[in-house]
């Protein structure tokens, strides 16, 4: 049995549908992710599953009992907000021991809970200290040990991370998935950043427009995306606009309007005439001189249009014949050369048959 469960809930606000129908389990143990543009549906869905708000249909179950009419201080949960909502007044210990003090716990308890909780988060040694001399990322672990103090079956976290800075941000997805395995609770996620969902989550829910576009586990939402939308909100991709000229399970001939035929392969049957998109990550992309050899069925002749050199990677903007753009990352692996190819050198962007993917929406 799944520790959470969302039955068809839809959410409306006057003729607006902020949520459509949506329908998810996650498992006990697991870092659950919502992910998705702002304005999609996932914030709302977390408000629901705190009880901060009520679905106008469907139902949400914790360990199998419906807690749709549960009241949002007697549900076993805890959320963490961006804002971190810490009392300035309190001293870090006073923040993190105030939900036992509610609950009425011992003195002797919430002294020894806090302690345990505050080295989790290795602010042991800021107990004293207040909200305001605290950095950014204390500030947010004070947050997270507060959400865990009171051994909550479920932690929501609500765009945690971003008012962090990039650096911090790093390094708070590292302690995050650290923390998570250490204490065990179940993370649901919320975050329109997809670098971050693909590093924290076990699983992933794709988002848009108040509906779960696909629900996978990350590797696979980056290889296999279901549609078009997933495979654009999910990194970086090449979409090129196709028709099927011939399917066989072996081969799958594409004709892209003003560029040519691309092989690729795909086991589904698949009518010829039948119109979709080619998506092709950059990563699997080779840029070559114009004259060099490479023995792939995808070879198109371009002109570097631009390039953005990332030290370890430089991402490549060619401009086919067609005009469509094709960007290429590779490595600058060569010892003691950064950049293979310079703007408005003739080159060839080459791709294996099997690399890239046939989408039909």
């Amino acid at each position: 049995m799944a520790l959470l469960e969302l039955r068809n809930i839809t959410r409306r606000f006057g003729s607006l549908k902020a949520v459509k129908d949506v329908s998810l389990a996650v498992e006990a143990g697991e870092f659950f992710t919502l992910l998705g543009p702002s304005g999609c549906g996932k914030t709302t869905i977390l408000r629901m599953i705190a009880g901060f708000d009520a679905p106008d249909a469907g139902d949400i179950l914790l360990d199998g009992k419906s807690i749709a009419d549960v009241p949002p201080e007697r549900r076993p949960l805890h959320t963490v907000f961006q804002s971190y909502a810490l009392f300035p007044h309190m001293t870090v210990a006073g923040n993190v021991a105030f939900p036992l003090e509610m609950a009425r716990l011992p003195d002797a308890e919430i002294r020894r809970r806090v302690g345990e909780t505050l080295d989790l988060v290795h602010l042991g040694d800021k107990a004293a200290q207040y909200p305001h001399e605290l950095s950014g990322g204390q500030k947010q672990r004070v947050a997270l040990a507060r959400g865990l103090v009171n051994k909550p079956r479920l932690l929501l976290l609500d765009e945690p991370l971003g008012a962090l800075d990039a650096k911090l941000r790093e390094e708070m997805q590292v302690d995050l998935i650290a923390l998570q395995r250490e204490v065990g609770i179940t993370f649901v996620f919320v975050t329109h950043a997809q670098q971050e969902a693909l590093a924290l989550s076990h699983r992933i829910g794709v988002m848009k427009d108040g509906r779960i576009e696909q629900c996978d586990e990350p590797d696979k939402l980056y290889t296999q995306p279901a549609n078009r939308f997933v495979a654009d909100f999910i990194g970086k991709i090449n979409l090129i606009a196709v028709e099927v000229k011939a399917s066989s399970k072996v081969l799958l001939q594409l004709t892209a309007p003003g560029l040519g035929e691309i092989a690729a392969t795909d086991p589904r049957p698949i009518a010829v005439g039948e119109h979709g998109w080619f998506a092709l990550r950059p990563e699997l992309v080779r840029v070559y001189g114009h004259l060099e050899a490479a023995d792939l069925k995808n070879r198109f002749a371009g002109t570097v249009k631009e390039l953005l050199y990332l030290g370890d990677v430089t991402l490549y903007k060619v401009d086919l014949a067609n005009g469509f753009v094709v960007e290429a990352l590779m490595t600058n692996a060569a010892p003691g050369r950064a950049k293979f190819h310079e703007v408005g050198d003739p080159v060839a962007v080459c791709w294996r048959h099997d690399a890239g993917l046939y989408l039909r929406n």
